[in-house]
């Protein structure tokens, strides 16, 4: 047990290093995201090619912790009188949720050849963790609802920055906006840093936030830096080690499946990726005006990708976090929500018609 528990801790590290040389290489090619994209890719190829790398994934808590009260930092006075300027734009979001899910979930059906509980919360654009634990539970295949969701988080994230990067041309290789050096912080604020994250932490899971542990330290984050306490963002060392972990937890998500599942998973997930995506580009090219935002705005508010990684993605280009923030925490709050209930009806309705 011994051996078998330092093997694992090797395999993390390595895991890790891997992250580390790739986010290197990465932001020396000034690649947008590079220490959270390097490492995903990285160590995504690792567990394709079977090498020995094990996912830091009990550090995810507190590691989003650290995005959380970096995101947080992005909060100014005025967000609160614009909440209400959003209403509009929030509704939009849940009839998106509704035609994303109407086009891909006969996509993993007849393409993916899924069968109605995998194919259902495979092609909802909800959280990983919840649509895995509830697809579970109505009878789909886990492993298959795992790595269509880790692949469209790879897929989205990447296409995305590539995107605003290449074909919108937006300066991605400005890496000061995630935080100030360790040095340039004075103690009191670190302090204060440190008070939040903890307390958001705990604060999180004792109020049974939708992601507890990225929104409860953002909320907290936000608050100190309304109050004034302080104005100073987490310190760029630490979000750097924050966004090499994340990369590396999602990269490994693959360990353990065939290389040919991993293939097909993404390959699949590129194609419904693909869809959602064209979904999103049409209601944000048509509707951006009428919510008061830059298309560029909503194409991030509205990406099917993850709460955590498309607020780094809007972090980079400068864009309002609040606005990006909470439509991704509307997003999978109302999936997690709806989403078994709806599959309830859809399953009913396929048996009255005989499936």
């Amino acid at each position: 047990m011994a051996g078998e528990g330092r093997r694992g801790l090797a395999n993390m590290g390595f895991a890790l290093a891997l992250g580390a040389v790739a986010g290197l290489l990465f932001n020396w090619a000034t690649l947008p995201l590079p220490w959270m994209l390097g490492p995903m890719i990285a160590n995504t190829l690792a567990a394709v090619v079977r090498l020995p790398v094990a996912s830091p994934g009990r550090a995810r808590p507190y590691v989003v912790a650290v995005i959380g009260v970096m995101l947080g930092a992005g909060f100014s006075p005025d967000i609160v009188d614009q909440i209400g300027l959003w209403a509009l734009s929030f509704l939009f979001l849940a009839v998106y949720i509704a035609v994303s899910g109407a086009v891909v979930i006969p996509y993993y059906r007849k393409v993916g050849g899924f069968d109605l509980p995998t194919a259902y919360f495979a092609g909802m654009p909800g959280g990983l963790n919840e649509m895995m634990i509830v697809g579970k539970e109505m009878g789909g295949d886990e492993r298959a609802i795992v790595l269509a969701h880790a692949s469209r988080i790879v897929v989205v994230v990447a296409l995305v920055a590539v995107w605003f990067r290449l074909i919108q041309g937006v300066d991605l290789t400005d890496r000061s906006q995630f935080g100030t050096p360790f040095a340039d912080i004075p103690a009191h604020e670190l302090l204060v840093l440190l008070v939040a994250g903890v307390v958001g932490f705990y604060l999180g899971k004792l109020l049974r936030l939708p992601a507890p542990m990225l929104l409860g330290p953002m909320i907290v984050s936000a608050a100190v830096h309304l109050a004034g306490l302080t104005d100073s963002p987490p310190p760029q060392e630490l979000v750097i080690v924050a966004q090499v972990f994340l990369g590396t937890i999602i990269g490994c998500r693959f360990i353990g499946a065939a290389p040919r599942a991993i293939g097909r998973a993404i390959g699949l997930s590129i194609g419904a990726t693909v869809l959602m995506l064209v979904v999103t580009f049409v209601f944000a090219g048509a509707f951006h005006g009428l919510f008061g935002q830059t298309l560029e705005q909503v194409l991030l508010a509205y990406s099917p990708g993850g709460l955590a990684e498309m607020s780094l993605v809007a972090l980079a280009m400068n864009a309002d976090i609040a606005y990006v923030a909470s439509h991704h925490l509307f997003r999978i709050s109302i999936i997690v929500l709806m989403a078994p209930l709806l599959f309830g009806v859809l399953r009913r309705r396929g048996r009255g018609a005989g499936e």
